[in-house]
């Protein structure tokens, strides 16, 4: 798998979710916006040129704009938060949207993200295009086997003992779970995320109410393209949550990766499947119509600030743009203001919006 190219850029952002938390996002790539809802463990920086998840970033940032957000308490966001419960999860996810200045867009929930994705989908059906869900669920107690209850709370203990540790044997249970075909390299990456993502203290409080987050009533009402993948053997979050998802949400279609990894690697052959299903459901937003009466970029900037777009949609900030273009970080922005009243668009929104539209007559 080819690894991010060395001048590829992602532009990491900070909103400000609605009791004040800082949540740290990242946008790269180009394409129609795709917001990943945040799974249980991730770091904006450590995950960039990550053995497990590299592969994801280059590929799906060839075939979209990526959006992706650290948790609250975990990555890069505000650290100390004792509130994870589920409508401030949904208000995190709210306050990424609109910094963002995303209009409609496909959302992809990962593992714990679930219940947030669904909660969002319900009270903002008109802001998505289609939904997807990657070993995920609806509640992580929904029609849990007894089997799993216990793991649940064998885990928790295992978290408040061995998470904080020097050494990994406490996290390897983890990792082995979620990558049991990974190598040796993969499993120590993500040991060590784990210790980095968060501290122990964060790890027990969010946990315990993720646990209890359940949007299951909420499916039924669901009226979205909606696509699920979920690995057979994955040991996180078993197959049946897959099931009961597409089983609930009216047309929704499921696809099982003939996998046992949580987190499906590089070098298995349900990582081309799984790309091939995301890619080809994305594709209805590549191909999405132009509004007869939206003008054409190109028609209304000149060609430097049609160059310094281009940029930006490929995920440039603007001092990677004055590189590129051998121009000066404040020429960049003068450009990108001048760009900016030509097309009407003002506000922290106004490089989002200024992107979406040259997208949209890509």
């Amino acid at each position: 798998m080819d690894r991010l190219r060395a001048d590829a850029v992602q532009d990491i952002r900070f909103a400000r979710s609605a009791d004040g938390v800082g949540i740290a996002y990242a946008v790269h790539g180009s394409g129609p916006p795709l917001l990943i809802d945040a799974c249980w463990l991730s770091h904006l920086q450590f995950d960039w040129e990550s053995p497990v998840w590299r592969h994801y970033l280059v590929e799906l940032g060839k075939v979209a704009t990526v959006i992706r957000y650290d948790e609250r308490g975990h990555g890069l966001s505000d650290r100390g938060v004792t509130d994870h419960s589920l409508e401030a999860r949904v208000a995190d996810l709210e306050a990424v949207v609109e910094d963002a200045g995303l209009g409609p867009f496909a959302l992809m929930a990962m593992a714990q993200g679930g219940p947030v994705a669904i909660e969002y989908a319900a009270r903002h059906p008109e802001r998505l295009t289609r939904l997807l869900f990657y070993g995920s669920y609806s509640g992580a107690q929904a029609a849990a086997t007894p089997e799993e209850l216990e793991l649940l709370a064998a885990f928790e203990a295992l978290i408040k003992v061995g998470w904080a540790r020097p050494t990994s044997e406490f996290r390897r249970v983890f990792s082995s779970m979620m990558i049991p075909g990974g190598t040796e390299e993969q499993m120590r990456w993500l040991d060590d995320l784990q210790r980095r993502a968060c501290d122990t203290e964060t790890a027990v409080i969010s946990r315990a109410q993720r646990q209890v987050s359940d949007s299951t009533w909420r499916l039924p009402a669901l009226d979205l393209p909606t696509l699920v993948i979920h690995s057979r053997g994955d040991q996180m979050n078993e197959f049946h949550h897959a099931r009961h998802l597409a089983a609930s949400i009216r047309g929704a279609r499921l696809v099982a990766l003939d996998s046992d990894n949580h987190i499906v690697l590089a070098d298995e052959p349900a990582w081309p499947a799984f790309l091939r299903e995301v890619t080809d459901f994305l594709e209805a937003d590549r191909a999405a119509p132009v509004e007869a009466d939206a003008p054409d970029v190109a028609a209304l900037v000149t060609p430097r600030e049609l160059d310094i777009l281009r940029l930006a949609a490929a995920g440039h900030d603007n001092e990677a743009i004055a590189t590129t273009l051998f121009l000066s970080v404040r020429t960049v922005e003068r450009h990108l203001q001048n760009a900016y009243a030509k097309l009407g668009v003002s506000g922290r929104s106004a490089r989002t919006a200024a992107v979406a539209r040259l997208l949209s007559r890509a």
